[in-house]
């Protein structure tokens, strides 16, 4: 069975959650809408998440089960890395599908927490058919993939003169010691910085963090981000972003439709603009809000 084609088990599982979520009514959105100004029209008065063009309220609940897609023709490998000896960098094709589950709460207007987890991952490395080294010709692992925790704070909210402030810090829990390719296998941390503008023609958000990797015992530049949000109607909103880490840089899209009051579907994919980053990563979700204090209508 080709590894670029989900498994029977796999296809069974989208084809039921897609189901389930088409299968809800279309409930009419309301007619009012919160007065705003200008500069939160496309993303309302929520704390950023780490989601691409998602935003939290206080007192919000969000609930996103979601799937992604990744084919990685240049994935980045030593041997060592995968218990073999050779400290040389080879490029090997990786197929991955995740099956995940992101919930953030937002505690106040300035701080939000999050927890996202691949609760379902099968992945599988062909290697370089350059490398000579012990490596396996495939290495296939499925089972709990990454699972990581992220703090979100407002340090300053935007104004007519300037823009919004934010931080966040983000840990990766290494649950999968044992595993080569599946999830963390040491301890990760970063802290980042961020600020968004809003304009008539969209909202631009920028970000950029350090990274600590346990296993290497060293500090280095994280991931980074350009981000462009743009409220289309009270149904539809468009992201575009380029973000990358190290030397794997990749361009992606999004698109937002709320289809109910308190409920929208998320389809985004990322395209590799470099040699490493992952060649084709598609994703797709419905995102489920609760209890925001006041009705969510359609998007804010």
């Amino acid at each position: 069975m080709s590894t670029e084609r989900p498994s029977r088990r796999s296809r069974s599982a989208i084809i039921t959650f897609l189901a389930l979520s088409l299968a809800a009514p279309l409930a009419p959105l309301p007619a009012e809408e919160e007065d705003l100004p200008p500069w939160l029209a496309d993303r309302g008065r929520g704390v950023q998440t780490s989601l691409f063009g998602t935003y939290i309220r206080r007192g919000e609940l969000l609930f996103y089960p979601f799937y992604e897609y990744v084919k990685n023709t240049s994935d980045e490998y030593t041997p060592s890395e995968l218990g073999a000896v050779g400290q040389q960098e080879f490029l090997g094709t990786s197929v991955e599908h995740e099956y995940l589950l992101f919930l953030a709460y937002g505690i106040s207007d300035r701080l939000a927490v999050e927890l996202e987890g691949a609760l379902y991952a099968d992945v599988a490395l062909d290697k370089d058919p350059l490398d000579m080294s012990g490596v396996p010709d495939r290495i296939e692992e499925s089972g709990l993939g990454e699972v990581e925790a992220q703090l979100r704070w407002r340090w300053r909210e935007e104004s007519v003169r300037r823009p919004e402030l934010f931080g966040f810090f983000e840990v990766v829990f290494p649950f999968q010691e044992r595993k080569l390719l599946l999830g963390a296998q040491d301890w990760e941390a970063a802290l980042g910085l961020g600020a968004i503008r809003g304009y008539s023609w969209g909202t631009l958000a920028a970000r950029m963090s350090v990274a600590y990797e346990a296993a290497e015992s060293q500090v280095e530049l994280g991931e980074y981000a350009v981000e462009y949000l743009k409220k289309a109607s009270a149904r539809w909103r468009f992201v575009a972003t380029v973000e990358g880490e190290d030397d794997e840089v990749s361009l992606v899209g999004e698109a937002q439709w709320a289809f109910r009051r308190n409920a929208f579907f998320k389809f985004n994919s990322g395209f590799g603009l470099t040699e490493k980053a992952p060649d084709f990563a598609p994703e797709i979700g419905v995102m489920i809000t609760f209890g925001s204090g006041r009705p969510q209508v359609g998007f804010p």
